[in-house]
């Protein structure tokens, strides 16, 4: 523990007693170098503790472990791989208070809405444990009826998994369980910012019963070193990654020489669309969802709010009342509404991004600046940070070609109360995902992911489980 983290007992507890070294082939143990970064608290700027700092070499032998494990790891009873999911999503369920701590302060995050992500990452665990058994194929007589055609699903093999800093604990299991469920094995590698909880989720399954080898986990303060040799070894079969598409568009590409399976769930930049005949005040709620949550730290993070002219005064200054009256303050404290963002960097593109839009003609209503003091807190206001810039719309088709005006199709929200609108609007919208008159998406039953620039593949659902599976044909004599 380094000092000067001003903690309390408590926290101080929680953070000491969770996992600082790499999982490798069921072993906990220190990089080959020795070496360690520090994890931040977000809220202070002071360092928490230290984890392992993995190197390449270290990302190979954690490959080697998943690609020896594989064979048997496939091989086992799909009964038995969703019972440890089942196991381990009880286990989280239980520690759901102590995960959530551990979470905001590593992250920043209001401690309620850590605990929301808890239990959110809790039902991928419990989706693919049913999915485990569940997974299917066909048999069918030949056209000719001269033979018989078999289709199956196989485990595609070792798999990297990268996460990303804002939702560590979810994306972590909306990953690893399906992998788990599919008898795939896998290298894991969190972002630098949140380790803490991915290793804490890697203890979980251990204990749940997940065989050595089958998930090894490296933590690094130099990802494109760790992950690039991993996508270049002929033992990688599968990549899935979350973060943002310029990473995504560099992976993709060192993914392509041993043509890989690919994942990608990138960036968003998600339309509010409020017509003229929208409940105002389930808009706004919505709005404060699909735009406050996470600290707006979220892909899905409503970005662009598309009003209708002749209700966009009334919806901003409701907007911009809800926002201003947040609590801010730091996540562990169980008032705050909102926490800091996550680091200096982060802050620092939100600080930009309202000044260029002031400087082009907005008008900041509420907020609209950088907190003094210490951690990385930026005040709401009405982008990947609490922002809500609204512009005005005066027809339907202006609405529609406003939200597809960029080059990211991840999610779209829609507020309205006629049927036949919302029907023409959700068909009109490129987008992998659209809120209707609601301002959350995330399901882990519904198929998550983007079109366009946010991505392919889908996590989540029953088509989670396929990104992990391969068809095999088999054509059979009669």
């Amino acid at each position: 523990m380094l000092t000067g983290s001003a903690l309390t007992d408590r926290e101080r507890a929680i953070v000491e007693a969770a996992p600082k070294q790499l999982l490798i082939g069921g072993r906990w143990r220190d990089p080959a170098s020795g070496a360690t970064f520090a994890v931040e608290d977000p809220s202070t700027g002071r360092p928490l503790c230290e984890v392992a700092d993995a190197g390449p070499e270290d990302g190979l032998e954690a490959l080697a472990a998943a690609s020896a494990a594989q064979d048997a790891w496939a091989a086992h009873p799909p009964r038995e791989r969703g019972e440890i999911l089942r196991r381990a999503h009880e286990t989280l369920i239980r520690r759901a208070d102590d995960l959530a701590l551990l979470m905001t302060l590593e992250m920043g995050k209001a401690v309620a809405e850590s605990r929301a992500e808890i239990l959110y990452a809790a039902d991928f665990l419990r989706w693919f444990s049913e999915e485990a058994v569940r997974i299917d194929g066909s048999w069918t007589v030949a056209p000719s009826g001269a033979g018989r055609l078999v289709v199956m699903h196989q485990p595609v093999g070792p798999c990297v998994l990268v996460t990303p800093w804002n939702f560590p604990m979810a994306m972590g299991t909306r990953k690893v369980a399906p992998a788990i469920a599919a008898g795939c094995t896998m290298v894991v590698k969190p972002a630098q910012q949140t380790p803490l909880s991915m290793l804490e989720l890697a203890r979980v399954l251990e204990q749940a019963g997940l065989p050595a080898g089958v998930l090894n986990l490296v933590t690094t303060s130099s990802p494109g070193a760790l992950v690039r040799p991993l996508l270049q070894d002929p033992r990688t079969r599968k990549l899935s990654f979350t973060g943002s598409t310029e990473v995504g568009r560099r992976l993709a590409e060192m993914s392509a020489g041993n043509l890989l399976r690919v994942s990608m769930e990138l960036g968003g930049n998600a339309p509010f669309l409020v017509f003229e005949d929208a409940d105002l005040d389930a808009a706004v709620e919505g709005a404060m969802v699909a735009k406050m949550r996470n600290i707006g730290e979220a892909c899905t993070a409503a970005n662009r709010f598309h009003v209708a002219d002749s209700v966009a005064d009334e919806f901003a200054r409701r907007l911009a009342e809800r926002m201003g009256a947040l609590r801010m303050g730091r996540g562990s404290d169980p008032d705050t509404q909102v926490g800091p963002l996550i680091d200096d960097a982060g802050r620092g593109k939100v600080v930009d991004l309202v000044d260029d839009a002031v400087r082009r003609g907005a008008r900041v209503l509420v907020g609209g600046a950088p907190v003094d003091g210490p951690g990385h807190f930026y005040a709401p206001e009405e982008i990947f940070g609490p922002v809500a810039p609204i512009t005005r719309f005066r027809t339907e088709e202006e609405a529609i070609a406003l939200a597809n005006d960029t080059e990211y199709g991840l999610v779209a929200f829609v507020y309205t109360r006629d049927l036949s609108r919302a029907m023409r609007v959700v068909e009109a919208l490129q987008t992998g995902m659209v809120g209707l008159n609601q301002g959350m998406v995330s399901n882990a039953a519904a198929p998550f992911g983007g079109v366009k620039q946010s991505g392919f593949g889908r996590e989540g659902g029953h088509e989670g489980i396929r990104e992990y599976l391969e068809v095999k044909y088999v054509a059979v004599a009669r």
